[in-house]
């Protein structure tokens, strides 16, 4: 069995103007401009869904959210280590049904850059849970 290590330094600093708008996208049932923080090529994987292309990840996460809630991201950590950016929040989901409580999970979230374009996300890995309404 071959191992490669690979090591990174990372720096604690605020989240970035793109990761805010990316958020700020999917808080305001937009979907807009936050996603041009991503390559056209980007994949996604959050929590089981395996999604490929922006349009994929833009679409997909608008239907999840019109299941019936409005989300609200809140930064709690943002590390940035060049390639890689990791975001630690919490996101309060207020069901339509006022019926049910939010709920708060907690979210943890693997953001690769693009080598070709380090502007871009080129790969999003990220978990969100546990959720129950």
């Amino acid at each position: 069995m071959t191992s490669t290590a690979t090591t990174l330094t990372f720096t604690r600093k605020q989240a970035p103007d793109w990761l805010l708008a990316f958020w700020k996208e999917i808080d305001d049932k937009t979907f807009g401009k936050g996603f041009d923080c991503f390559a056209e090529d980007a994949t996604c994987n959050l929590g089981v869904a395996d999604w490929h292309g922006r349009e994929t990840i833009r679409d997909n996460l608008r239907a999840f959210i019109d299941t019936g809630f409005t989300a609200l991201h809140d930064v709690v950590e943002y590390w940035d280590g060049g390639q890689l950016k990791v975001f630690r929040g919490i996101v309060t989901m207020t069901p339509d049904d006022k019926s049910k409580p939010p709920v708060k999970p907690v979210m943890t979230h693997f953001f690769y850059m693009d080598e070709a374009d380090p502007t871009k996300v080129s790969r999003w890995v990220g978990s969100v849970g546990p959720i129950a309404f």
